[in-house]
């Protein structure tokens, strides 16, 4: 485990002024850690601390080292959907592929209509109100309306639809759907690829992935420590990697004994560290301007950003960003732009793996 300054020069470095920088494809993360030969928890963390800009590399399996007793870990239990479908427009045989998203009040969803493009998928712009799309096992899904948010383009990236399945959601998806995937990925990996070791409801389109590390060792190892582990659910919608958009309404739930906890350590000066950004999302909805945290539940549109501010938490334990993604506004909002701006360019020149099966970034 090595310490140093983060004063280092990088060839993307000059980039990171404004957090719009030039990621490199060989630094996306384009199969699981297992793929590579290694466990979870063997994963790179960064470690950043936001008072004086140090930094410490070290593995996720070293997390508890950089914990104290009293310390209250906030993890989302949200459990990944198998969320891609096969889809064919009825009215000319295109072939597509549908995302569900996030499952609204009277059985409706929002869902995301894509078309193949080599091993993952491209935006779908001419999708139109009332059309129906095959799903298979003579399923289908009929698009009602535009979700209110309009792609740059004029057209339509996310719809509310009615699904017509002939087996309860979960049962249906089980056999027909697939883990959505994004072009950095090239193969197909299985659900249990997507899913952190402490879910419990199925629920997210796409995996709370700042918590796909921990392994039972770790969190075995946090707890003999003295770390608290709370949780709470919120179930991510789908991302868009071909606009820089802001997220939208999505389910949270946090238990009276996780708001308990976060309230506790805070009183004891102890820290609160959020697993991700949906973590932070669904804890900033439930607290007050007075900084107490409150038991809910519901749907969330709130967008974290530096003008805001953070509440409820401290610490951040998060995954690599794209550039100009509305997750780096979250993180200003924790640690400064300039603190940002010298852990990604450390980052990029000590090779560190982007998204969902690449390293992690813990805040302090």
């Amino acid at each position: 485990m090595t310490v140093q300054r983060l004063f280092v020069e990088h060839p993307h470095a000059s980039e990171l002024r404004s957090l719009d920088f030039e990621l490199p494809p060989e630094l996306e993360a384009n199969e699981p850690p297992e793929a590579r030969g290694l466990s979870r928890d063997e994963v790179r963390l960064m470690v950043t601390y936001a008072a004086d800009d140090r930094v410490v590399h070290a593995r996720f399996r070293d997390l508890p080292d950089f914990l104290g007793a009293g310390d209250v870990l906030v993890v989302n239990t949200s459990a990944t959907m198998k969320a891609a479908l096969e889809a064919e427009r009825e009215s000319d045989g295109t072939a597509l592929k549908l995302h569900l998203s996030t499952q609204l009040p009277a059985g409706l969803w929002i869902v995301e209509v894509r078309r193949p493009a080599g091993t993952a998928t491209g935006p779908f712009r001419f999708a139109r109100s009332g059309e129906t799309l095959r799903l298979p096992e003579d399923a289908s899904a009929t698009l009602l309306a535009p979700y209110p948010r309009k792609a740059a383009d004029g057209g339509s990236r996310l719809w509310v639809a009615n699904l017509d399945l002939p087996a309860p959601l979960q049962q249906y998806l089980d056999r027909h759907g697939a883990p959505i995937k994004y072009g950095y990925v090239g193969e197909d990996w299985p659900i249990s690829y997507y899913r952190t070791v402490y879910a419990t409801e199925v629920g997210s389109a796409e995996m709370p992935s700042a918590g796909r590390a921990f392994t039972p060792e770790v969190v075995t190892w946090l707890v003999a420590k003295g770390v608290q582990v709370a949780p709470l659910i919120l179930h991510t919608g789908v991302a868009s990697l071909e606009e820089d958009e802001p997220p939208y309404e999505e389910f949270y739930r946090v238990p009276p004994e996780t708001a308990r906890l976060v309230n506790s350590a805070r009183a004891a000066g102890k820290r609160v560290v959020a697993v991700g950004t949906t973590v932070v999302r669904a804890l900033e909805t439930v607290t007050g301007p007075d900084d107490t945290t409150h038991p809910g539940e519901g749907w969330t549109g709130l967008v974290v950003t530096p003008e805001r501010g953070i509440r409820a938490v401290d610490s951040m334990l998060t995954g690599l960003h794209e550039p100009r993604s509305t997750h780096l506004a979250m993180l200003e909002a924790l640690a400064s732009r300039g603190h940002l701006r010298r852990s990604y360019a450390e980052a990029l020149n000590e090779g560190y793996l982007w998204h969902e099966f690449g390293d992690l970034h813990l805040i302090l």
